[in-house]
């Protein structure tokens, strides 16, 4: 059977995936696929840098602003909604990017990741949210260990979400989380990485979020709250957004918060290659690089040869 084809454009953030993408959808005349979990989120716009109006440049973009802050939103949540499209811009003739940083959801995709379709346990879920309090996410790690060795392997202990439903579905019923097809991607895909050096992707991730403080990031928080946002919903817990809680609330500076939001994305973005490390098929691309010939053009050049257009 004929695979349905799909562009991907990932690296970590502020690596400038979004720029990248609209400009390659605009040559190919086709529309991008948000693979952010963030951007799903209506009202959280500035600290999840989301793309607005004059910066998607008449590109039609899926998966934003689809969910209310109060929803739940998982990574079987997201091949749900993105397989349809995938299939229905094939069926138009247009290939589709897929643009994001979620690691866990765009490897899962694209490698046919199967989840099964246990209920969840919210008491238990809390119960084990409230030992890693106590006790740490290593903790709850080990006791995923002791049950899952396998999928301990797997799952990072900083995936926590995941390490949680594992631990779920097992005391729910025993069912493996997921399995994966060895060796096989489900899509006719290429798969274009953005890297940067450590040194230059801080730089980047600090004057982002300097940004994102100017561009009222503190009055976006409060107008959430404000609107009856809950401090703890899943949405909220994004970085940037559970950082300016304590200065909302007078316990944090507006310094000591935007150092803590410098910090956390920097974590985040060493997880997010790690992810990538797992992801063979990555065509890597060092924007500084290209200044002379073009990043775009010359993706565009090695996208043409690999789905020979």
């Amino acid at each position: 059977m004929k695979k349905e084809k799909l562009i991907v454009i990932l690296g970590p953030t502020a690596s400038g995936k979004t720029g990248l993408s609209i400009e390659l959808a605009k040559k190919l005349n086709t529309e991008i696929i948000s693979g952010d979990s963030q951007l799903v989120y209506q009202g959280f716009d500035i600290g999840s840098a989301k793309p607005d109006m004059a910066e998607r440049a008449g590109v039609v973009h899926h998966m934003i602003d689809i969910l209310s802050p109060e929803a739940s939103f998982n990574v079987s949540d997201f091949i749900e909604k993105v397989k349809p499209l995938i299939s229905q811009l094939n069926a138009q003739g247009k290939i589709p990017i897929l643009a994001g940083g979620t690691g866990l959801y765009i490897k899962s995709l694209v490698e046919g990741y199967q989840f099964n379709e246990t209920a969840g346990d919210e008491e238990y879920r809390q119960s084990l949210e409230k030992l890693a309090e106590e006790k740490g996410k290593e903790y709850v790690h080990e006791m995923l260990r002791q049950i899952n060795p396998v999928a301990a392997e797997k799952i990072h202990v900083n995936n926590f979400r995941r390490v949680i439903r594992a631990l779920e579905v097992y005391h729910l019923g025993g069912e493996q989380i997921s399995a994966e097809k060895e060796n096989e991607l489900v899509y006719d895909v290429y798969v274009a990485g953005l890297w940067w050096q450590r040194s230059q992707l801080y730089d980047r991730i600090n004057r982002r979020v300097d940004l994102m403080l100017q561009n009222g990031l503190v009055a976006e928080v409060t107008r959430l709250l404000e609107s009856g946002v809950a401090p703890d919903c899943q949405a909220m817990r994004g970085i940037g957004y559970k950082e300016m809680l304590d200065f909302v609330r007078g316990q944090a500076t507006l310094e000591q918060v935007g150092d803590e939001i410098k910090k956390a994305t920097r974590h985040f973005a060493k997880r997010q290659i790690t992810w990538y490390r797992k992801m063979p098929y990555i065509h890597w691309y060092h924007p500084d690089l290209y200044k002379d010939s073009g990043l775009v053009d010359n993706v565009m050049w090695n996208m043409g040869r690999y789905f020979k257009i």
